[in-house]
């Protein structure tokens, strides 16, 4: 993905699936990275062969890793209860007071 997303597209990434503002590369990274964090048990042979379509071997691999430790450091956060235990900024913008 293009460095610098505007709010509206990165709000968008929720409707992947029905927006063109998504390069076909984009969506079947989104949908791969879904399936990895809902039932990565159920990511079958139709979804390898669309992903080497697309991307190269290198690329899945980058790509299979970045899901893991997201979903690996969610996890994490979630059990470590990191959200609740700390004053979390995660908007880009300024805290306003």
């Amino acid at each position: 993905m293009q460095q610098g997303m505007t709010d509206e597209l990165y709000e968008a990434v929720e409707d992947f699936r029905n927006r063109d503002e998504f390069t076909p590369r984009e969506k079947l990274a989104a949908a791969f990275a879904e399936q990895y964090a809902i039932d990565h048990t159920a990511i079958d042979d139709a979804m390898w062969a669309n992903l080497r379509a697309l991307f190269s071997d290198t690329e899945i691999l980058e790509l299979t890793i970045t899901c893991g430790f997201c979903v690996g450091i969610g996890r994490a956060f979630q059990v470590l209860d990191i959200a609740r235990d700390f004053d979390v900024l995660w908007s880009r913008e300024p805290a306003t007071d």
